[in-house]
C-alpha cells in the first residue's frame, strides 16, 4: 500500500477516521481485482446479471405500449443514478470469494438480508431519487415539445435538429448530470458498507460522501469507468449489462474494500 494510502486524513469532517485516501491510479486496480472475481464466479455473476436484462427490456417495452417512448431515454440514464442498489449480489458474490466461499445465485438474490431494514430503505430512496429525475425529464419534455404525438424517429429527429430540441436535450443533460453525481457522492460505499457492516443507512450515506470528497481525484476516475462500463452495457441494447453489471459491482466491492477501513 502507498505512503498516501498509510497516511492520515487531515479532516474534521464525520467518519472521515474510517476513511483512507488513495490515489488515482486505485480504480484500475479494483478493476483487475475485479475481473478475477468474474472470472471465479463467471455463471453466477452473469445468471445474477440477466435479471436486470430483462428488466430492463420489460421497462421499455412497458413505455412503448403506454405511448411514452420519450421517457425510454431519461429511463436509461435514470438508470446510472440506481445502478449501486442493483449490484448489492454482486458484492456478496465477491464477499463469498474473498472468505473462500463458492458463491452462490441464491445468496447473491438475498444478498439484502444482512442488513434488511436499512438496504431497503437506502434503495428505495435511489428508486425515489429515480422517479423524481424521470419527471424532471417528464416536465422537461412538456415545456420543449409541443402536445402532439411523435413516434420514435420524429422525436428523434425533432430533439437532434430543432431548437427546442436542443433545448430539450441541453437542460436534461445538465439537470441528469448534477443529479448523477449527487447519486454517485451518497451511494459510492452505502450499500458496501450496509451488507458488511450492521451499520444505519445515514450513517452509511455520509461515510460515502465523505470518502468521495476525500478521494474526490480517484473518485473521478472511478465515476468516469462507471459511466463508461454502464454506458456501454447500455449502448448493447441491455444485454451488455449482463457483463459490465458484474464487472461494475464486484469493482465497486474493492474499492469499497479499498477506501473503507475495516
Amino acid at each position: 500500500m502507498s505512503d498516501l494510502q498509510q497516511s492520515a486524513v487531515p479532516s474534521g469532517l464525520p467518519f472521515a477516521e474510517r476513511v483512507i485516501l488513495v490515489g488515482s491510479d486505485e480504480p484500475f486496480r479494483w478493476l483487475a481485482a475485479d475481473w478475477r472475481d468474474f472470472a471465479a464466479a463467471r455463471v453466477t455473476s452473469v445468471a445474477y446479471g440477466m435479471l436486470f436484462v430483462v428488466a430492463g427490456f420489460a421497462l421499455s417495452y412497458g413505455l412503448i405500449v403506454l405511448g411514452l417512448t420519450y421517457l425510454i431515454g431519461p429511463l436509461t440514464v435514470g438508470f446510472m443514478l440506481v445502478g449501486p442498489a442493483l449490484t448489492v449480489g454482486f458484492y456478496a458474490i465477491s464477499r463469498d470469494l474473498e472468505s473462500g466461499r463458492r458463491p452462490s445465485f441464491s445468496r447473491a438474490f438475498t444478498a439484502w438480508r444482512a442488513n434488511p431494514a436499512q438496504l431497503i430503505s437506502l434503495g428505495l430512496l435511489q428508486v425515489v431519487f429515480l422517479v423524481v429525475w424521470v419527471r424532471f425529464a417528464a416536465v422537461i419534455f412538456a415545456i420543449c415539445f409541443p402536445p402532439t404525438t411523435l413516434d420514435t424517429q420524429a422525436l428523434l429527429n425533432t430533439a437532434l435538429f430543432t431548437t427546442d430540441g436542443n433545448t430539450f436535450l441541453l437542460v436534461g443533460t445538465i439537470v441528469g448530470a448534477g443529479m448523477s453525481c449527487l447519486a454517485f457522492t451518497f451511494g459510492a460505499f452505502s450499500l458496501p458498507l450496509l451488507l458488511d457492516r450492521r451499520a444505519g443507512a445515514l450513517a452509511a450515506v455520509v461515510t460515502s460522501a465523505v470518502a468521495v470528497i476525500l478521494n474526490i481525484r480517484a473518485m473521478a476516475v472511478w465515476a468516469g469507468i462507471v459511466v463508461v462500463l454502464g454506458a456501454a452495457g447500455l449502448a448493447a441494447g441491455y444485454v451488455g449489462l449482463a457483463i459490465t453489471l458484474p464487472l461494475l459491482g464486484h469493482a465497486t466491492w474493492h474499492a469499497y474494500r479499498g477506501v473503507i477501513r475495516a
